[in-house]
């Protein structure tokens, strides 16, 4: 029999790693997909080698409308699972920052997880199965950690959640990813000073991955990662928002980020 496949954007590190790696061990092909070459052939050789995984893999920068079809027709061919997961935050301020900056990262943050979901379903849903794990973060349930950045994970999670419900009775789940500050190169690459966050804030990726599978289970369609978060997250709900935005800003540190 054929093994299922999950395609997974934004693998080479952090997040989209462990979930490769996760679903490697689970018995599932791959397909890989990022800008770094280099990394992704370094990954994929590493997985066929302990795995016996099959692993396809795509060069793509989904910023660039080209590469986001060129992923998306191999969707359209049929997976089992989909993890949008590449994305990335910048440092600066939003007045500031180059416009074109701004919009590739509405490009990669929303863009693509809309083109490669809306590739990926038709083949799910006729086989009555499948799995669309979108990569948000608590900054988009929670205000004041960068303008772009957080108003593109916040779509996101609606999107996600929208489309859960529409989706009931058919056998494929999409699910919205919300981690905080997780040990990965994410803050490094967006140029984010990160010294002085509180140290229980701090999440690894093999525990975000381990109960995100866990939660993806039992049919949660919002997933928030850690007890700490947890608390956040219900407790933004609760009081006044302008409460949450002055509390963010010191957690968060709302200055300084796109």
């Amino acid at each position: 029999m054929s093994r299922p496949v999950a395609l997974i954007t934004g693998p080479t590190s952090g997040i989209g790693e462990g979930f490769a790696r996760r679903y490697a061990v689970d018995g599932y092909d791959l397909v890989l997909v990022a800008r770094d070459v280099t990394r992704l052939e370094r990954l994929a050789a590493e997985l066929r080698d302990q795995q016996g995984t099959r692993v396809e893999v795509i060069r793509a920068d989904l910023s660039e409308s080209a590469d986001r079809e060129t992923v998306a027709e191999r969707l359209r061919a049929g997976v089992r699972v989909l993890v949008n997961n590449a994305g990335f935050g910048t440092a600066g301020e939003f007045w500031s920052a180059p416009y074109e900056q701004l919009q590739s990262q509405l490009d990669v943050n929303v863009t693509a997880v809309m083109a490669l979901t809306h590739a990926a379903l038709p083949a799910m849903l006729a086989a009555g199965e499948g799995t669309v794990l979108n990569v948000a973060s608590v900054a988009g349930l929670l205000p004041g950690r960068g303008s772009t950045y957080s108003a593109s994970k916040a779509w996101v999670v609606s999107f996600s959640e929208g489309l859960a419900n529409g989706l009931g009775g058919t056998g494929v789940g999409v699910h919205a990813l919300c981690p905080g500050f997780v040990r990965t190169e994410f803050h490094e690459r967006a140029g984010i000073d990160m010294a002085g966050t509180a140290s229980f804030l701090w999440l690894d990726v093999d525990d975000v991955v381990r109960e995100t599978m866990a939660d993806m289970a039992k049919g949660r369609v919002v997933i928030i990662p850690g007890l700490q978060y947890k608390a956040l997250t219900t407790g933004g709900r609760l009081v006044p928002r302008n409460v949450v935005r002055a509390l963010t800003r010191v957690v968060g540190k709302g200055r300084g980020r796109t």
